[in-house]
């Protein structure tokens, strides 16, 4: 079955329908990831958007339910030079995930690079370019949207019950290996709804804000409980944790032209020089800053990647140290922060 991408600037990208039948509508982006293509489905930071894989093939090492980082896929569509099949495709069906093949990727990247994300739609089957296109125009565009409410959970959950650190996690769209590792590193893990109080989450060793999608300026309320949850319990931020807590310490943060999702993102290290290597998915970020505070700058972009607030205990890096697919370069990053938290309780 044909198919096409039609961009709200008018240009349409034809290629030919593998997965579920109709269309979807949503940002258009790119990741440069050369595995992990489960994950990154699954990832609630991509809701709401239409994901083109820069990689070549997609789908040559199957499917396993362990990889997924949620219960469900939240990628609206995605596009693809080669979907290698059937696992992969069979599985992107049955979750009614409109998908093709075929599409001109690099072409694509180019003209996101050049002029930005833009909407989209994507279609599997006859249809309209020109009313594909109208449609693309008329959908919100994603600044100014407050997304973590459909992708967090209604109610507190316990994940893992024993642990040296009770750590709660505000959930904006977690994922399931930021859970998993700190599960791993010793930690007793509840989460909570993206609503959470600052009572609520205050009676816990450590909290720790996790990634989301959408744009963090509308989440208000979650930045005015981050900033009654400062100094009172110690704070790590990952991604969209990451931006609200930059706001809420008075950064600023605005929306990049084609985003950072990838999982090859070179990252400064100030105090050491060093460079790690990183895991990132996201559309908004923290203004540039010389601020003390600012620990890790995006040598794409000079971006703030991590602040650090000792006296309030507070830190954050804007990728994923769960690497979850990724680069190791961060990983030690959870596990030193379980192991304070735990040690400054026992103190």
């Amino acid at each position: 079955m044909t198919g096409f991408l039609a961009l709200e600037d008018g240009t349409v990208f034809r290629g030919e329908s593998v997965a579920a039948d109709g269309f979807a509508v949503g940002e258009a982006v790119f990741t440069t990831a050369m595995t992990g293509y489960q994950e990154i489905v699954t990832d609630p930071s991509f809701a709401e958007q239409l994901i083109c894989f820069t990689v070549p093939m997609v789908g040559n090492y199957g499917v396993a339910e362990g990889r997924s980082e949620s219960p469900r896929p939240h990628a609206r569509a995605v596009l693809m030079r080669e979907a290698r099949g059937p696992a992969w495709t069979d599985w992107l069906h049955e979750r009614g995930i409109v998908a093709l093949t075929g599409i001109d990727t690099r072409s694509l990247v180019l003209r996101l690079r050049e002029t930005g994300a833009l909407r989209a739609v994507v279609v599997a089957g006859e249809g309209s370019t020109e009313q594909a296109v109208s449609v693309a125009r008329a959908q919100e565009p994603m600044a100014g949207r407050a997304l973590a409410a459909a992708v967090s959970t209604t109610r507190p959950y316990v994940y893992s019950d024993t642990g040296r650190a009770r750590i709660a996690v505000v959930d904006y769209g977690c994922k399931r290996s930021i859970l998993r590792r700190l599960a791993g590193a010793g930690a007793a893990v509840t989460v909570f709804p993206h609503d959470a109080t600052s009572d609520e989450l205050a009676r816990f060793d450590g909290v720790l804000l996790s990634n989301g999608p959408g744009d963090p300026e509308p989440l208000a309320d979650e930045v005015a409980v981050i900033r009654e949850l400062l100094g009172r319990v110690p704070i790590l931020g990952i991604c969209l944790g990451h931006q609200l807590l930059a706001l809420a310490a008075g950064h600023e943060t605005f929306k990049l032209p084609f985003g950072h999702r990838g999982a090859n993102h070179p990252v400064l290290e100030r105090a050491t020089g060093r460079v790690l290597v990183t895991s990132q998915n996201h559309g908004f970020a923290v203004a540039p800053s010389d601020a003390r505070e600012a620990t890790y700058v995006s040598l794409y972009d000079e971006t703030v990647e991590g602040l650090d607030f000792p006296l309030e205990h507070a830190r954050s890096v804007q990728f994923h140290p769960e690497a979850g697919p990724g680069p190791h370069d961060a990983w030690p990053l959870l596990e030193q922060w379980v192991e304070e938290v735990a040690d400054a309780e026992a103190a």
